[in-house]
């Protein structure tokens, strides 16, 4: 029973450190993230941006109120683009700050990964001065 127990407490400090808003608009999915993008939320990030069999999927990623990202959300990242594209879609990062920014820029995201200030312009594509 203990283990059972440390089960599910396990599964709920899971999904307090990465909470996970998807919605549509004008026929792109919005996928608003909050807290830690790491090893043990990584599959939760993963499974969000799961879009087999939608034809065309385009996905905006809005990374504002993300605190932390290790190498499993870039790995997760990656591995959604090469997907969305491989299918006729594509990927766009909206407003990545301070240490997720960082790391973006340092293993070079921000080069393959369309990104963007903040929502507005990553779902018209477009940079606003």
């Amino acid at each position: 029973m203990a283990e059972k127990e440390m089960a599910d407490t396990k599964s709920a400090e899971q999904l307090e450190r990465l909470t996970v808003v998807a919605t549509a608009t004008d026929g792109m999915h919005v996928l608003t993230l909050s807290e830690e993008i790491d090893h043990d939320t990584g599959d939760a990030f993963r499974q969000a941006l799961n879009l087999a069999g939608t034809p065309c999927p385009r996905v905006v990623v809005d990374l504002r109120q993300v605190a932390f990202m290790d190498s499993s959300g870039i790995n997760v990242l990656i591995a959604a683009h090469r997907a969305l594209t491989g299918a006729g879609g594509w990927l766009r990062l909206a407003g990545p700050t301070g240490v997720v920014l960082r790391t973006l820029q340092l293993v070079g995201v921000d080069t393959v990964i369309d990104c963007h200030e903040n929502l507005d312009e990553a779902l018209t594509g477009r940079r606003v001065s």
